[in-house]
C-alpha cells in the first residue's frame, strides 16, 4: 500500500466522522424574591436566619454588596427587570394598583397598571432565539392579557396580577393561574416542584427559568416543617421581641426577631438548594447563568405603631418603600456559567442591568434601545472594568403603607441626594462613609448639593418623570 494511498483512506475515514455536538448556549435561571432584605441571609450577615444552599451559590460566583433593586416596591422593579428600563420611562412607578390616599398633603401622580405589550421583554429576547421560556409565581405586572404567557413565556405557573398570594402559603391556594395541590402542600416548595419538571423535560434545550417566589412577600406564614427550629433559636437571642424605632412617618423593627419569618427563609434556601442539586445532577449545572435578587428592601418599617415588621436591615436605613439605602438595596448573586471562583463585588449594580447581562452571556446581539438604563454586569464581573452607572436614581413620587412620602433619590459615586416632596427638603450623605444616612451633609457641602440637585432635575426633566400634586380638597 503506498503512502498517498493511506492518506487518501486516511483522509475519507476522518472525514466521515459524526460531527461533534454543538456546545448548547447556556441555561439561564432567574430566581426572583419577594421583599428579601438586603441582610436577610447568612452571606450577606444574617446571624438568625439561616441560608446554607443560598451561600453556596455565592461561593459558586459572585455576591454583589451593593446591589440596588430599581426601586423601593415590587411592581416597579420587575417591569425593570422584564424590560431592562427604568420605572420611571416605563411610568410604573407604585405597585400595581397603588395606595393613592386622597387625605394627605399631596396627591400622587397616575401611573400604568402593566407593563405594556410593546415592550420585548427579555424572555421575548430568548424566545426569539430558540430558548424554552418558563415563569413561576408573582408575576404583579398587570391584568388578564397582560401575564407571562403574553409577554414571552410559553409556560406560567402560578403569575397573575395580585402581588401577594391570595390563599395564603398552603394549599388551596386560590389562584387561577395554579391549580391546588394537596392538603397540607406549601406554595414555596410548590412553585420549585413545578421548576424542577420544567428542568427534567428541558435537559437538551436552552431554557429561561424565571422563578419569581411569592415568599417572604405578607402574610408571614411560618413553614411548619421549620418552624420549630427557629422557635427553638429564638429562645437563645438576647431580644426576643421587635425592638423599634420611630423614624419620619414610620416605625423601623431594629432586631431580627421572627421565628415565622425565619422559617419562610429556611424553606426558601432548601429549595435553593433543590434546584442547585437537580442541576447538578443532570449535568447542567456548569452551563447554567444563575441570577439570584430581590425586587425592593427588606419589610423593616410600618407606618402604624401598632403594626410590627417582620425583619430587619440594619445597619441600613429604613426598609421597603423608602428611598434610603434600606429600601433599595438588595442581595444579588450570580453565578456564571464555568466559573471556578467566589468573589465579593463592591461595585453598584441596578435591575435593569439584568437585561443586558443575560444577552451577553447567551451570546445573543444587545438590544440597546431595548435595555437602554441597564447596562451588562459581564466586564465587571470579569474583572475588565470598575466602571458602573456614573448616576443611579430612584423615583417613588406616591405614598406607602411603610410611612414614607413621596420621594426621590439620586446616587453618584460616594454621593447620596434623598429629596421628599411634601417639604421640599433634601438631604445628603456620603454613601461609602456612611450606609446608615445618619449623617445629613446637606448644610455643609452645599457645592456637591446644588450639583446633584442639578443633576438629578435634569434627570427628570429628561425623562419626563412626574410628580405629585398638591392636594386641594
Amino acid at each position: 500500500m503506498n503512502k498517498l494511498y493511506l492518506l487518501s483512506l486516511l483522509w475519507f475515514f476522518g472525514s466521515c466522522e459524526p460531527p461533534q455536538k454543538t456546545t448548547i448556549r447556556p441555561n439561564v435561571l432567574f430566581i426572583l424574591v419577594d421583599d428579601l432584605g438586603w441582610k436577610d441571609l447568612s452571606c450577606y450577615g444574617s446571624s438568625f436566619y439561616e441560608t446554607p444552599n443560598i451561600d453556596r451559590l455565592a461561593n459558586m460566583g459572585f455576591r454583589f454588596s451593593q446591589a440596588y433593586s430599581a426601586h423601593p416596591v415590587c411592581s416597579p422593579t420587575r417591569a425593570a427587570i422584564m424590560a431592562g428600563k427604568h420605572p420611571t420611562r416605563l411610568n410604573i412607578t407604585d405597585w400595581i394598583p397603588g395606595q393613592n390616599p386622597k387625605n394627605r398633603k399631596l396627591l400622587g401622580p397616575d401611573d400604568l397598571h402593566a407593563l405594556p405589550l410593546e415592550e420585548f421583554t427579555i424572555a421575548e429576547a430568548l424566545k426569539k432565539e430558540g430558548y424554552k421560556t418558563f415563569f413561576a409565581g408573582k408575576w404583579h405586572l398587570g391584568n388578564e392579557g397582560f401575564f407571562p404567557e403574553d409577554q414571552g413565556f410559553e409556560i406560567n405557573k402560578g403569575g397573575h396580577h395580585r402581588g401577594s398570594p391570595p390563599g395564603g402559603y398552603y394549599s388551596p391556594y386560590k389562584n387561577p393561574k395554579l391549580e391546588d395541590g394537596p392538603e397540607g402542600e406549601h406554595l414555596t416548595d410548590r412553585l420549585t416542584d413545578e421548576s424542577l419538571r420544567f428542568i427534567s423535560q428541558n435537559q437538551e434545550n436552552p431554557f429561561l427559568l424565571f422563578l419569581s417566589y411569592y415568599t417572604v412577600h405578607t402574610p408571614i406564614q411560618a413553614h411548619r416543617d421549620h418552624l420549630p427550629k427557629f422557635q427553638a433559636k429564638k429562645k437563645t437571642l438576647k431580644d426576643t421581641l421587635a425592638i423599634k424605632i420611630k423614624d419620619q412617618g414610620g416605625y423601623t423593627v431594629q432586631n431580627q426577631y421572627s421565628a415565622n419569618y425565619a422559617s419562610m427563609v429556611y424553606a426558601l434556601d432548601k429549595n435553593v438548594g433543590r434546584l442547585i442539586d437537580q442541576l447538578e445532577a443532570l449535568e447542567l449545572l456548569n452551563n447554567t447563568l444563575i441570577i439570584f435578587t430581590s425586587d425592593n428592601g427588606g419589610l423593616t418599617t410600618l407606618e402604624k405603631e401598632h403594626r410590627t415588621a417582620p425583619t430587619s436591615v440594619l445597619p441600613l436605613r429604613a426598609g421597603k418603600g423608602w428611598v434610603y439605602e434600606g429600601g433599595i438595596r438588595v442581595p444579588l448573586i450570580i453565578k456564571t456559567p464555568k466559573n471556578k471562583i467566589a468573589k465579593v463585588i463592591d461595585l453598584p449594580a441596578v435591575s435593569m442591568d439584568f437585561y443586558p447581562t443575560i444577552l451577553e452571556y447567551t451570546s445573543i446581539p444587545s438590544l440597546p434601545k431595548q435595555h437602554r438604563d441597564g447596562i451588562s454586569l459581564k466586564p465587571i464581573i470579569e474583572g475588565k472594568t470598575d466602571k458602573t452607572h456614573p448616576l443611579m436614581i430612584w423615583d417613588f413620587p406616591h405614598y406607602h403603607g411603610s410611612g414614607s412620602t413621596p420621594g426621590r433619590a439620586l446616587r453618584k459615586g460616594p454621593w447620596k441626594l434623598v429629596y421628599f416632596f411634601e417639604e421640599e427638603r433634601y438631604e445628603l450623605y456620603q454613601i461609602e462613609q456612611d450606609p446608615k444616612e445618619k449623617i445629613d451633609l446637606a448644610n455643609q457641602e452645599e457645592v456637591k448639593l446644588d450639583e446633584l440637585k442639578k443633576l438629578l432635575n435634569q434627570w427628570a426633566a429628561e425623562m419626563n418623570a412626574q410628580t405629585p400634586i398638591k392636594n386641594e380638597t
